[in-house]
């Protein structure tokens, strides 16, 4: 699976947030899932007493999640999304160690290379977070 979701995405580890692709749809909707590592280093200063997952990290998930519905279309292999911009974030709950994150994301208007999308992040039933997420992608 990682093979597949590298030959879609540029990123790498350790700045690669997406475990495993549930539904992909290119174009249209991705919905990917997260393994929330209990070791991720960036526990140890958030928060050491009290880890959880940062809130751009599970951004930074639904924004790869939206990328791999992007990426996977014919005429933008190869291609890089940029985080353009938030456009509005809503944090519902903590996300902890050793949880799994699934991602789903929608995707909006793209025109002349500037687009949005629409998300929420779920760990099992409960929604963790929503965001319209705004994105560009470089000639």
């Amino acid at each position: 699976m990682r093979a597949v979701i590298e030959s879609i995405l540029p990123h790498r580890a350790p700045f690669l947030f997406i475990s495993r692709i549930i539904e992909l749809e290119p174009g249209e909707k991705a919905v990917a899932e997260y393994d929330v590592p209990k070791d991720l280093s960036i526990f140890e200063g958030h928060f050491p007493q009290e880890p959880i997952l940062p809130g751009v990290i599970i951004l930074e998930v639904l924004a790869q999640a939206g990328a791999l519905a992007l990426l996977s279309l014919e005429n933008m292999k190869g291609k890089i999304a940029l985080l353009a911009g938030v456009e509005s974030a809503r944090f519902k709950r903590p996300v902890k160690p050793g949880e799994t994150l699934r991602a789903v994301m929608t995707m909006g208007t793209l025109k002349r290379g500037i687009g949005r999308a629409y998300g929420s992040v779920f760990v099992g039933d409960s929604e963790a977070a929503r965001a319209v997420i705004a994105f560009a992608v470089p000639n």
